[in-house]
Order: C-alpha cells, then structure tokens, then sequence
C-alpha cells in the first residue's frame, strides 16, 4: 500500500494500516510530519501564521486512541499541536516507514489495476492500493478580480504575521472571506497600532461563534448524538439566540441562513473587534482599479493590502487523469467522501470539512479502509 502525505490524515492512516498487519510505505515531500501544522514547512504547504491557535478545542481535535496532555490549554498553539502529531507517530512506531523528503510525481493505474508510483527521485514502485492524504488547505484559490491593483494583493497561505511578507503597520488593509484564518488575521491587524483600516469583504454574512460560552469550551457543550438532529438543531439554536444573540448586534451583516445550515466560523476575538469598531465590513469586491478596491455597495477604498482568505484549490498533481481530478468549480464527488466507483484501491482521505475536527474523520475512514479485503 502506497500513502502520500504524512500530515494528521496520513499518520493516522499509517497508524491503522500498520494496526492490522497492511504493509505500507508513506511519502512525504518534507523532512517532518505535521503538514498543514508545521510552521513555515519547507516543503511550502503550511498555511499556518505564527499567531495561530487551533479553533476546536483540544479534546475535539485529539485522536481517539492517543490523548492530549492534561498540561496543554484548551485551544493549543499550532507549535503544540506540532508536536503532539510528531508525539503520536513516535508513539506508534510509525517513522520508519515513512520516506521524508520525497514526494510522489506520478500515480498511474495499470491495465491490471495496479498502482505504478514515479517519486520524485525517480524511482518507480507498484503497490496494490493507493491512500491520497495530501491535504487540501496548500494550493490557494486566489479570486480573478477584473482590474489591475497597484498594491499587495496576497492569498492568506503567505501570511505569517504583521511585519511578514508584508509591513502592515500603517497599511489600508482588506481581508477577504470571512473563514476561520479570516476572522484570525482580520482581528490580528485590526488592533489600532497595526493596520491604519481593517476591512473584512465577504459575499455574505456567516454565523461567528466565540470559542468560549460560560467559561467553557464552546465545541464541549455540543447536544448529544442519540438525540433526534432536529431537536438538537433546535436545542443549540435556541441557546445560541439566549447566548449570542445575532451578527447585527455586533455590527456585522445579517447571515442568509440558520446557525449549523453552512460551516460555522469560530474566532475568540472577531465578535469583540468587531463590535469595536476596530473592523469595518464590506461585501464582495467587485472590481480593482490602481489603489482603489470596488465592493458590491457601490462604494470604494484606498487599499494598500488585499488579503485572500479565499480557500483553496482540492489538487492531485500527481494524476493525469481528468476523470481523478476535481470540475472546474473544484466539485470532487465521491462514494462516503473516499472512493471513485469503479475503483476499489484507491482511496482519498480527509476531503471534507466535517465537525469537529477533521483529524477525527480521517481516522474514522482509516477503520473503514483497514477493514476491507485488500489484494
């Protein structure tokens, strides 16, 4: 068995393979574990910043066989969450079979529904079954504005901190997207002694949840899963309401939907900043034109940064072919958001975005896969 990538979902999915006896190597293009958790990864896919902390709490996001320490806050630093994968796959013995600095550039399928493996190397291999586990939060979907824009124009992935890439103390700056590193880096600068104006452009308004409600850790009060989804959708709307209360009140635009209708974005200090008036909202951008940035009201700015938290692209691109890569609207169907009908050895890990944490998905998926007949 072939596994590209070493991040969360590729350690837990090593793990579970080497649980039931599988033999497989795993490829990672960096020199350590952690993906996405590893701060300025040399292999460039870390969309991490250096004020990072993750937005589930610890005991949502930890693996289920592999506790978090009692010592780490309830919402830890990406440095600690680094360590704790690199902790988990000393745990497990997993380092050995892991091949560091090397990526796969090619994965074709074979007449006899093998898996022919170019790496980066050179070296070709053949495995029975392929695990994608590359990730999808490192090829930036960065918006096609019409005009030219003579400032910074910047997809969050490149963002570090305040003074990295970019200066921005001083700066007109427009964050875009209103996701959980929007909401993160949109309440960073919009402290007064950093950006001159902060600007946050969005399509429409989203539902903000602060981490804590009552003192405790918000994703801790979740209703109980034997409990009918509507009720439940009731019972946490209806605290929400006493609890909340709506965006408006602090200043933000009315969301088109319910709370729970669409991924809610999490954030311990966007409410506040907002509220203060340290964060200015505007909707979707509608055009650039040299420093100026158009938006859907009609009105315009002097901007001298625009930041995209615009997502990103779900990529493969060690395949070619087209019927293995997502649409144009990056639409990727899948049986149970893990195989291609048709296909019984190829699997795609960790492509959701599922509540809590995708951590614990992957390695509910990885029982699934380790549990089925393999050649």
């Amino acid at each position: 068995m072939c596994i590209i990538g070493a991040g969360p979902t590729g350690i837990t999915t090593a793990k579970r393979m080497k649980e039931f006896g599988i033999p497989f190597d795993c490829y990672e293009a960096s020199d350590e574990v952690g993906g996405n958790w590893y701060y300025k990864n040399p292999n460039g896919m870390s969309a991490c910043y250096q004020s990072l902390h993750i937005d589930t709490s610890k005991w949502r996001l930890a693996f289920e066989d592999f506790p978090v320490s009692a010592d780490l806050p309830d919402f830890p630093h990406h440095s600690e969450l680094f360590q704790y994968f690199k902790d988990y796959v000393e745990h497990f013995g997993l380092r050995e079979s892991i091949i560091f600095n090397t990526s796969v550039v090619a994965a074709e399928r074979d007449t006899d529904g093998l898996w022919t493996i170019t790496r980066s190397d050179g070296e070709v291999r053949t495995y029975d079954v392929l695990m994608v586990c590359n990730g999808h939060h490192w090829d930036p979907n960065i918006p096609d504005y019409p005009g030219e824009f003579d400032g910074v124009l910047m997809h969050s992935h490149s963002y570090n901190d305040p003074f990295d890439p970019v200066d921005m103390r001083g700066k007109k700056v427009v964050v875009v997207g209103m996701g959980n590193s929007g909401l993160d880096i949109a309440s960073e600068l919009g402290q007064r002694y950093l950006a001159d104006k902060l600007i946050v452009s969005a399509r429409r308004g989203v539902w903000v949840l602060p981490k804590y409600l009552g003192g405790v850790p918000g994703d801790k009060l979740i209703t109980p899963p034997w409990m009918p989804r509507g009720l439940r959708l009731f019972l946490s709307r209806r605290f929400l309401g006493k609890n909340l209360g709506t965006m408006e009140g602090y200043g933000l635009p009315k969301p088109d939907h319910r709370p729970f209708e669409a991924h809610p974005s999490a954030s311990g200090e966007f409410l506040g900043r907002a509220g203060s008036g340290d964060i200015t909202f505007k909707p979707a951008i509608t055009k650039l034109d040299g420093k100026q940035v158009h938006f859907a009201d009609g009105t315009a700015e002097d901007v001298d940064v625009v930041i995209c938290a615009t997502g990103y692209n779900i990529s493969f691109p060690f395949f070619s072919d087209p019927n293995l890569l997502p649409d144009k609207d990056n639409r990727f169907p899948l049986f149970k958001r893990m195989m291609k009908p048709g296909i019984d050895n190829l699997f795609f890990m960790g492509l959701a975005q599922p509540m809590p944490t995708l951590v614990n998905f992957a390695e509910q998926q990885s029982k699934l896969v380790a549990a089925l007949p393999h050649r």
